[in-house]
């Protein structure tokens, strides 16, 4: 389900291209092809996610995937900027729906906080190559002369097994074990999450990530264009043949170092002080974001996709330990909110850079400026993260009383 949604979600960055083209849209409007599912993930996230709670970890699961589903077919007869982004938009409150769901069931067959986050690293890097596959098919129906909207029809085709799969597998049978809390699960109580200081700044923090993180997949191919007049062509300002290349491929380098870095992660969050890792990587963050803007495209082209090994961890972290300071019966309620908070930086942080980079002329560096900032941010709240330590008298109490009859 990840790698299915990553698929489409961030090949946005290539079809943004493809569209500005195909329908002389602005760089703001063409955001909204990447802001608008966003907020369908936020609002789906908010109030729908206690749905995994209240039905069940399985049912939310189906009619995610249905619903995804449904949209993803729909693309066959999508020739309309409107209509597109439409369809993108009900595609994105699928995804809050069956997200939901899965990060909630991540909690049910987890036996410790530690393996939640070394589980959430494993299924977040099946996100990262989905991630990699969704732009080079992209670019390989292109090159083909092959519609871009098949890679949402291919999306329908994995989503429509899914179902199938998810239907015969066997879930824990989390909801009749905790009958009582799930029947008092609502909307009202959901939002209330919103004020409990753990899910506020695990939120806040994956607000800053993602804001900072899109600027990557969605304006770096922009960024890294000579001639912005012709995306198109190539990159003819890179005079060196690896330069070029990679230039073409940025986007999947980036997120191939950013797969390759969460697979590792699942052994590393298993070893390591996590607050002290996603303190020294975000600032490593900053410093490829700082220095590649610096030193121009001839820099960016190297340090902006080096940035993935370092984000390949944030992310997963923050949802495991956010979700892990909560009891079983709301990690529905509590993952939601923590995706309305991600889906949100990613629908926010992209549509800012779009219009910093319109009333500047159209150039993306000024939207690289303003990612820039939220790195930084989210770098000094990382800092205050290891030095307090906030959640560790939390996450000890909820190992204890979740997981210590399992442990």
């Amino acid at each position: 389900m990840f790698m299915m949604f990553a698929m489409t979600s961030d090949s946005v960055g290539e079809i943004i291209k493809e569209v500005k083209i195909a329908f002389s849209v602005t760089n703001a409007q063409a955001s909204l092809m990447h802001s608008l599912p966003m907020l369908g993930i936020a609002l789906s996230g908010l109030f729908l996610g206690f749905l995994a709670d209240k039905l069940g970890r399985k049912p939310t699961i189906i009619i995610g995937l249905a619903v995804f589903g449904i949209a993803c077919y729909s693309f066959m007869v999508a020739n309309d900027f409107i209509f597109i982004v439409s369809l993108m938009t009900l595609s994105g409150i699928a995804v809050g729906i069956f997200k939901t769901g899965a990060l909630a069931l991540i909690g049910d067959i987890s036996t410790s906080t530690r393996q939640h986050t070394s589980t959430m690293n494993g299924a977040e890097a099946f996100f990262g190559v989905g991630a990699i596959i969704g732009p080079l098919l992209v670019a390989y129906l292109i090159h083909q002369g092959v519609a871009w909207q098949w890679l949402y029809v291919i999306a329908g085709g994995v989503c429509t097994l899914l179902i199938v799969v998810a239907l015969l597998v066997r879930y824990p049978s989390y909801v009749r074990t905790h009958r009582s809390e799930a029947e008092q699960v609502s909307v009202k109580q959901s939002l209330a999450l919103v004020k409990n200081p753990y899910a506020f700044g695990f939120s806040m923090g994956a607000f800053l990530y993602v804001a900072a993180e899109s600027a990557i997949y969605v304006w770096m191919p922009s960024y890294l264009v000579c001639d912005a007049m012709s995306v198109k062509a190539t990159y003819e300002c890179y005079s060196d043949g690896m330069a070029r290349t990679l230039a073409i491929y940025s986007v999947t380098a980036f997120f191939v170092l950013r797969a390759a870095g969460r697979f590792v992660g699942i052994w590393m969050m298993s070893h390591f002080n996590w607050a002290l890792v996603l303190m020294v990587f975000s600032g490593a963050i900053v410093l490829c974001f700082g220095l590649g803007l610096a030193g121009g495209k001839q820099v960016a082209l190297y340090l902006f996709p080096l940035s993935g090994i370092f984000m390949s961890v944030i992310y997963p972290t923050f949802n495991s330990k956010g979700i892990s300071c909560f009891p079983k019966h709301q990690h529905g309620s509590v993952a939601g909110v923590i995706l309305f908070f991600t889906a949100a930086g990613a629908a926010a942080g992209p549509f800012i850079m779009g219009i910093v980079s319109d009333s500047m002329g159209g150039d993306a560096k000024y939207g690289f400026i303003v990612a820039t900032g939220f790195a930084f941010l989210l770098f000094i709240g990382l800092v205050y993260n290891y030095l307090k330590n906030p959640t560790q008298q939390r996450l000890t109490e909820i190992e204890a009383s979740e997981y210590g009859a399992n442990g």
